[in-house]
Parts: structure tokens; C-alpha cells; sequence
């Protein structure tokens, strides 16, 4: 037989029954799969399991496959190279998927690629290219393709299944069966001899094997802590423990000294704790098994020193200048593996402790390092939301979820709690918190194209501004306007307005006014049809955004000046525009869903439709996987028109 067998299922496995038959049910049908969700949530065993389940045997016989993607650098000529080898097509290394492209098509197959996030990361350098071949892979009508992955990037055609945690009733089935549930092997771990091993047994008052579900595992566990070699481990093990329990990622090795300093022997505890099984290592977390989690996670939080300690360790972390271009600036981003943990934390004590200033206060830290580091939306909007309006911090919360939504393209929610933080803002009587919102929810309201909503608030900030005698506010507001006007007479209006603050601003200090003066007259002179007047200020205002590495406004600039360069038919300067711009995109999906898609476009009018083919495609899955469905639909309505170029329909009579 050619080909690679799959490795076989795995022994121990609940709770996934309902799962497993919609997977066979949707492989049988060749339906191209995508298991999604967390690691450690049993993505592998799910695939493993359908693999080797008997109707999928009898459908696709030897031809189950299993490929690594981990295994192998992320490359397509790796990933091509596995392919064949795992198939059994005898291709020593093909150079593209044509070469495979009749073995593959010779007979029904399931092909599991097993954690295609390694390969399918948009962050990748053949991320595009590897993107491209599994789906055409997806397209073979007599294959079907099941992905396993911790990210969304999956071609369109994937039929998306979320792997949830287990229950915790499967999760303490598997724990039985991992470690056993007789007492002699606790015995033997915990060097007890048969007399020591019956005392506790009977101090316990249950056999393993003979209490229920619930009294078995606190008795599996409670000998376990009441063992010779646990009790050697000091009297703070156990509250070491219960901290681990009840973080989502367990502990990161690298902060044990950071978070437990009064701990003095923390690293043997937890050397300890490996060796007791208590805990696992998993990509440089500390972690514990979820039946294990669930028994010994503190059941009053706020009643637990040891957590106390560590939340404040924490939240003491958070306060920090956040502007990029500040030294401490990189600090901040070890958010980015700990976002779960700390949001958890505020999950719990902002019931514990809701009329605290300081807890709402790390709450708004929070969401800035999200913002500027992991843009997602986050758990904490119902208990933002829920605040009395009257709560000091609510306007404040509620203005950093905004930017976290419109941050990962959901301009409705955004417009909807900016527009409720300016109301509260409004009645609190803080005017500068007004004006500055307003701007932005301004700007918000062009972006979206609700124009006289837009026009609506420039004007109220201009007369707050006015009221405070703010002879620069007035010209910056003035400004802004720019983008929502259309006639002419507004335009001079704007144009004049812009070339004055130009004037009116000193040559220090107000840097970011005399970029966005310079965009606005870009913009003017776009929409005059005045080309060249229009790049000639974008490119102003870039030179001044540049040394202050301004990576929001950066994006704009070069996203608007590739768009001016490509009406002008100048692709190559165009591309090289859009390039940059996708280099601030890291922190936004959206962001790189416009700029990819303004890319295809590029390529399009300049007729390089399979480029322009592929751009569009990948911008489908970028809007898609922050569900801009609006993008969606334009990137599709380029692909169709493209797909009528490349294959047009044949007509009668045509040779």
C-alpha cells in the first residue's frame, strides 16, 4: 500500500460523540472541514477519532490521511513534499499541486491537516501562497480536506465546526482514566506503605471505586494532597495550587519570581507539583487538568491571600504611557500572552469589588493594551454596560470598548458606544472629553457614510471649542470637516480653513495638527479632481507621521496615496504605497482586509488576473474572519468579474 497509514486513535476519549458523528456525517459528503478552537481542547483526538471511525473506513478505505503541519517548516514546497509523501503519489518534489493533480484526482480521499495554523498564518512568508493550494485542494470534488486550527484563516468553501472545552463530567472521565483510580497506585506514587495506604483510605470514608462520580475525584485528590511527598512541599503548595487553578493559562514559568516573591522555594514547589502530576507544561504555561482545576479553584476569590497578592502583582503591571513612541512603550505587550488571565481577573472582581475606582480604572489599562497590542473585543462589555451611568468610569470603559470594536471592523457597536460615553461626557459637563469624542465619533460617521450625522457633530465641537476660547481646537475641528464635505463652496471653505491653521500653528509641539491639515488638503484636492495637488500634501503629511512612527495615521496616509496613484494608473508606485500600508496593519484585520482588497484591485486594472485573483481571495478571508460582511461581498463581486475574464462563457458559433 502507498501512502502513509493515519496514526491510530486515541485510547482515552469522552464527551465528543455529538461532534464526531457531524464531522463523519460532513467528510462523507466530502465537505471540506475546519476544526476550530483553543489548543488543548482535543481538535487532534476529534480528526484521529473520524479518521478510524467504521463508516468512514467503508468510504474511503487506506485513503485516510494525516499530515503533521507542524512537523515541517511553514512552506509551500514543504507542504507540497509531505503531500505526495503522505498520498503515496512517488512525486519527489513537486513544484506546484499540477504535478499531483492526477494521482489526487484518481480516487476518494480524506486528508487531515493537522494544526494548520503553523502554515495558514497570514503572518507567514508563503502565508499567501500555502493559502491558495488548500484551497484548490478544498475544490477537488472527490476529496475531502479537514483542517484542525487555533486561528480562522480558512478558505470560504471550509465548513467551520467551534471545538469547545470539554464538560466537566468528560473532563473528569478522562481524568479517571489518565490516571488511574485505585488506591494502590496512589499509594506507590506517594511512597505510603499498606498500612498507611488503608488509614487513609478509611480516614476518607470512600473507596475510589465505590463513591460517586463527584466524592471519587475530591477523594483522588484529597489523598493526593494528604501524601508524604506533597506535604514535604511546604505549607504554601497548596495555595499555589489554587492560584493556578484558577487562572484560564495557568502560569507563565517565566513570572514566578515576578508574581510570588515572598515564596521562597517556588521553583522546587512547582518542580514538585510536575512530578505529584498536579500540573503540566504546556508552550511555557504551568497548567492543570480541568477536573483538578475545578476542584481546587478558590471558591471565594476575594477570601484567597495568596490571589490577592497575585491580582495586585497584576494591576500593578497595567498603568503605563501608552503612546508608541514612548521607550516604555514595548513593555506593554507582554499583554499579548497573558490577555486571558487578566481579563479573567477583572471577570471575577469587578463583581467582587464593583463600586472600586481602581479596579474600573485597571479595567480601562486593560482594554488600551488590547487596543494597541491584541485588538479583539472582550467579555468585560456586559459588566461595562451594566455600570450605573452615573459611574465615573463608565463614559471612559465605554469609549475603549468602542475603539476595541471598530478596532476589529464593527462600526455599528462602535458608532453606538462612543455615541453612549459622549452622552455621559455631555452630562457630566466635561467638555474637553466631548470635543475629542466627537471628533472621532465625526470621522466614524464618514467612514460609514452617514454624512449629515458626521457634519452634526464637527459643528457642536466647533462651538464647544469656541465657548472655551480654543483659537487652535477651532482650526483643528474646522478641518476635520474636510472629509465629510462634498460641493465646492465647502471645499474652498475647507481648503482655506486648512491653509490657515497651516499659518496659524508654531513650528514645534503641534506636529499632529499640521499632518492632519496637510490630509485634509489632500482630500480637498481629491475631491476637486486636482491629482497631483492631492498627493504632493498626503505625501507632506506622511514625512510628518514618519518620524513619530504615527501607526494609525500612517495606514491612512499610504492606503489614500496608493488610491491616488492607482487613479492616475501609476501601479508600481501604487503597489509599493500599499505595501507600506499593510506594514501598520498588525494590530487591525480590518485594516489589512482594505488594504489586500485595494491591492487586488491594483492588480486587476493593471490585468494581472491571476495576482489580482489571489489578493481578492485573501481579502475574502481577512474580512471574513472579523465579519465585515460588506467587504466580503465587494472582494466577491472583484472574483466573480475576474473568474468572467479568466473563463469567459462560450458563445455559439464561437471557433
Amino acid at each position: 500500500m502507498l501512502g502513509e497509514s493515519p496514526p491510530p486513535p486515541p485510547r482515552i476519549f469522552f464527551g465528543r460523540d455529538e461532534l464526531i458523528e457531524k464531522v463523519v456525517d460532513l467528510a462523507r459528503k466530502l465537505t471540506p472541514i475546519a476544526l476550530i478552537g483553543v489548543g488543548g481542547t482535543g481538535k487532534t483526538s476529534i480528526a484521529l477519532t473520524v479518521l478510524h471511525h467504521n463508516r468512514i473506513k467503508q468510504k474511503f478505505g487506506h485513503d485516510r490521511r494525516f499530515i503533521r503541519c507542524d512537523r515541517f517548516p511553514a512552506s509551500s514546497a514543504n507542504l507540497l513534499r509531505q503531500l505526495s509523501k503522505v498520498i503515496g503519489a512517488g512525486v519527489q518534489n513537486p513544484e506546484n499541486l499540477t504535478s499531483l493533480r492526477e494521482f489526487l484526482s484518481s480516487k476518494e480521499m480524506l486528508i487531515v491537516l493537522d494544526n494548520a495554523e503553523s502554515i495558514l498564518d497570514p503572518r507567514g512568508a508563503d502565508a499567501q501562497e500555502i493559502y491558495v493550494m488548500v484551497e484548490e485542494l478544498s475544490l477537488f470534488n472527490n476529496i475531502c480536506i479537514c483542517i484542525t486550527s487555533r486561528i480562522s484563516t480558512t478558505p470560504p468553501a471550509f465548513k467551520w465546526l467551534e471545538v469547545p472545552t470539554l464538560s466537566t463530567d468528560a473532563a473528569r472521565h478522562a481524568f479517571y482514566r489518565i490516571h488511574g483510580s485505585g488506591i494502590d497506585r496512589l499509594g506507590k506514587q506517594n511512597q505510603w506503605d499498606t498500612s498507611q495506604s488503608n488509614q487513609e483510605l478509611e480516614r476518607q470514608q470512600a473507596g475510589l471505586l465505590l463513591t460517586q462520580h463527584n466524592r471519587s475525584i475530591a477523594t483522588t485528590i484529597e489523598l493526593l494532597l494528604a501524601s508524604p511527598l506533597f506535604r514535604k512541599l511546604g505549607p504554601d503548595a497548596r495555595a499555589l495550587l489554587e492560584v493556578v487553578a484558577f487562572f484560564p493559562q495557568g502560569i507563565d514559568e517565566d513570572n514566578l519570581i515576578w508574581l510570588f516573591p515572598i515564596i521562597p522555594d517556588r521553583t522546587n514547589i512547582f518542580n514538585g507539583f510536575r512530578t505529584l502530576s498536579l500540573t503540566y507544561r504546556s508552550n511555557g504555561f504551568i497548567k492543570m487538568l480541568a477536573p483538578l482545576q475545578d476542584y481546587l479553584s478558590p471558591r471565594d476569590p476575594g477570601m484567597s491571600p495568596l490571589l490577592l497578592a497575585t491580582k495586585e502583582r497584576y494591576f500593578t503591571r497595567m498603568p503605563i504611557n501608552f503612546a508608541p513612541n514612548m521607550p516604555n512603550f514595548k513593555e506593554t505587550q507582554w499583554i499579548i500572552s497573558e490577555d486571558i488571565n487578566v481579563e479573567h481577573l477583572l471577570d471575577v472582581f469587578t463583581t467582587i469589588d464593583a463600586n472600586s475606582d481602581s479596579i474600573w480604572a485597571t479595567c480601562i489599562n486593560f482594554m488600551e493594551h488590547l487596543y494597541w497590542h491584541k485588538r479583539r473585543p472582550t467579555i468585560l462589555k456586559p459588566k461595562i454596560e451594566g455600570l450605573p451611568d452615573d459611574h465615573r468610569s463608565k463614559p471612559e470603559c465605554l469609549f475603549w470598548l468602542a475603539l476595541l470594536f471598530g478596532s476589529v471592523g464593527d462600526d455599528v457597536e462602535y458608532e453606538q458606544l462612543l455615541t453612549h460615553a459622549i452622552n455621559l461626557w455631555r452630562e457630566q459637563g466635561d467638555g474637553n472629553q466631548v470635543t475629542v469624542k466627537l471628533m472621532k465619533l465625526s470621522d466614524t460617521n464618514r467612514f460609514l457614510g452617514f454624512h449629515e450625522e458626521g457634519m452634526k457633530q464637527a459643528k457642536e465641537e466647533l462651538e464647544i471649542r469656541e465657548w472655551f476660547g480654543d483659537a487652535i481646537g477651532q482650526a483643528h475641528c474646522s478641518i476635520m470637516p474636510g472629509f465629510l464635505l462634498r460641493s465646492d463652496i465647502q471645499l474652498n471653505t475647507v481648503e482655506e480653513t486648512a491653509l490657515r491653521t497651516l499659518n496659524l500653528l508654531p513650528e514645534e509641539g503641534k506636529q499632529l495638527m499640521v499632518c492632519e491639515s496637510y490630509r485634509t488638503l489632500g482630500n480637498v484636492y481629491r475631491s476637486k479632481g486636482h491629482t497631483r495637488q492631492a498627493i504632493y500634501h498626503v505625501e507632506a503629511a506622511i514625512k510628518i507621521a514618519s518620524a513619530f512612527n504615527w501607526r494609525e495615521t500612517l495606514f491612512c496616509l499610504h492606503y489614500e496615496l496608493a488610491e491616488l496613484l492607482h487613479s492616475e494608473c501609476r501601479f508600481d508606485e501604487a503597489h509599493v504605497h500599499i505595501r507600506h500600508a499593510k506594514s501598520y496593519t498588525a494590530d487591525s484585520a480590518h485594516h489589512l482586509g482594505r488594504a489586500t482588497e485595494l491591492q487586488a484591485w491594483i492588480w486587476y486594472n493593471q490585468r494581472e488576473l491571476e495576482k489580482a485573483r489571489s489578493e481578492a481571495l485573501h481579502a475574502v478571508e481577512v474580512y471574513g474572519s472579523v465579519g465585515a460582511a460588506k467587504g466580503v461581498e465587494e472582494c466577491r463581486q472583484l472574483l466573480r468579474n475576474i473568474e468572467k475574464e479568466l473563463n469567459p462563457p462560450f458563445v455559439s458559433g464561437q471557433l
